[in-house]
Parts: C-alpha cells; structure tokens; sequence
C-alpha cells in the first residue's frame, strides 16, 4: 500500500492542500505577483525586442524562446540575462540595450511557461536547466544578470550541483532583487494561500523533492558561497516583495559580493531605472 493511501482522511487533508498550493505556486499566470496592468507592461515592452535576433531553442525542459542583442562592432562578451517570476525576456531589455552599446552581447530567454515558451507550469528548478541550455546553446556566456527568482535560476545553474546536468561557468553575476531563502518566498506564499503548518510543509516537500535539497539550506547566500564568483546586488530599500534585508545578508555573509542600494525603485521599476543600468554596466566593465 503506497503511502498516500495508508494516511488517514485527517491525514490526507493538508497533502491535498499542499498539492493544490504546489500547482497553484507552479502557475504563474495565476500568482499574485502579477501586476494589474501585465499585459500594458508587456505589449510596452516586446516594442524593444524589435532589434533583437529571435531564436526558439529545444530544450530538455520545453521549447524556449530567446532573443540575441548583437553589438554594431565585435562583441567583447556575452551576458545571459533573465527575467523574474511571471515576467519576459522583455523586461530585461534596458540592460540589454546598454550593453549592447558597449559592446556585450546579450542573450535573453522567456523561461518556461512565461512569454512566448512552452508550457503553462515551470518551476525553479526547470527554469534552470532551461537557463545552462540556453547558455550551452548560445555560448560562451561570460556574464550573468537576473531578476528576482530569474537569478536564484542563474545561480542554481551557476553552482551546477544535482540535479542540474554540470555548472555553468559564469565569470560574474549581477543580482537585481534577488530574494535570499526561499523558504521566505514559500512561507509568504503560503500566508497569502491560508495554508496550515502541515498543508504548508506538503507543499515544501515536494519543491525539496525537485531540488533534491531542503528548503532551508536553498539560500542565495549558499549559493553564493559555493559558486564564488564575483557579484552584484542591485536591491532597492523600498522592495515590499524581497526586502533590502536579503541584499544585505548576501552581502555579509559572501567576501566577493558588493550590494549597490537604490532608493525609490521597488521591486520592478528597478529594471528600467539608468542608475541600476548603470552600476551593472560599471561593474561588468571590471573584467576586460
């Protein structure tokens, strides 16, 4: 008899909970984190890919869109750039244009089930190995950017440890509202899900399964200090979605890791704002 089914009904109750809160935290169209005028923000910004080289690339989670920002004069690196949860290539387009303008190429990706990819359900993990596919395939890439869980995706790839294939050697990384634990992520999730401590420990269960580690151990610090890699935090003091504080434990607890605070930006406009842009580009500049 599986185990599942030796539970008894009171017993099932919080693992139907945790299933139903894993589908629903799988889905990003359904998330919270979503804001009410996506679909303006989007069309808005697709207008700025009209420059870049789309490509749809087979991968082993889906098929993947990616787009290409190629420099008038040889490009001197590449940089992958990826977007957040519920986002698109896209929103990484003013990166993307100021690099290109000094001559690093830009490689963008709509991760599964966001933009124009494959699919209606991802998760971290997926993401992943849709973000070392795409660096396989349209390698080297040099560089790292991302975006709230966009670069904890980046850093599982970068650190390459089971279940990922192998890790990708990224030389540097720049980490623009990056979230630290991610049990913080799921925990907040499941307050705004109403769920019980046992529907909310099912529901972790089964991303450690994916991970194939435990919640608590899944921190951007860990991850960090295991790739040690130069990098940059970019976190504005006013995110209400990943708080400054994460930036700043990074920060402490990682020697090769510099935070840049940025006021007034949140969680998104920081994607669009010149001295973010700026301070990524400075930074990338330190590795001729």
């Amino acid at each position: 008899m599986s185990t599942l089914l030796s539970l008894t009904e009171d017993d099932r109750l919080p693992e139907r909970a945790g299933a139903r809160a894993f589908l629903r935290f799988c889905t990003p169209q359904l998330s919270d984190c979503r804001s009410e005028d996506h679909e303006r923000l989007v069309a808005r910004a697709r207008f700025h890919l009209r420059s870049a080289r789309a490509q749809r690339l087979t991968t082993s989670v889906g098929e993947v869109q990616t787009y290409a920002f190629e420099p008038e004069q040889r490009a001197t690196a590449s940089a992958l750039l990826v977007h957040g949860w519920t986002g698109e290539a896209a929103f990484m387009c003013a990166f993307a244009d100021y690099l290109c303008r000094r001559n690093i190429r830009s490689v963008l990706l709509d991760l599964p089930a966001h933009g124009q990819s494959a699919g209606q359900q991802t998760n971290l993990m997926d993401c992943a190995q849709a973000v070392h596919d795409v660096a396989h395939a349209l390698g080297p890439i040099r560089f790292a950017i991302g975006h709230s869980v966009g670069g904890l995706a980046l850093l599982v790839a970068g650190e390459g440890r089971r279940p990922m294939p192998a890790p990708i050697p990224f030389e540097a990384y720049v980490l623009v509202a990056v979230p630290d634990r991610f049990a913080d992520v799921t925990r907040r999730f499941g307050d705004d899900q109403g769920l019980s401590p046992a529907a909310l420990a099912a529901f972790e269960r089964r991303l450690e399964r994916l991970a194939q580690r435990r919640i608590v151990d899944f921190t951007g610090s860990n991850f960090l200090t295991a790739i040690a890699r130069p990098s940059l935090l970019l976190h504005a003091r006013d995110d209400h979605e990943v708080p400054f504080a994460d930036a700043e434990r990074m920060a402490a607890a990682v020697a090769c890791t510099q935070l840049h605070a940025l006021e007034g930006l949140g969680h998104r406009a920081i994607l669009y704002a010149p001295p973010a842009v700026r301070a990524a580009a400075a930074f990338l500049a330190r590795f001729p």
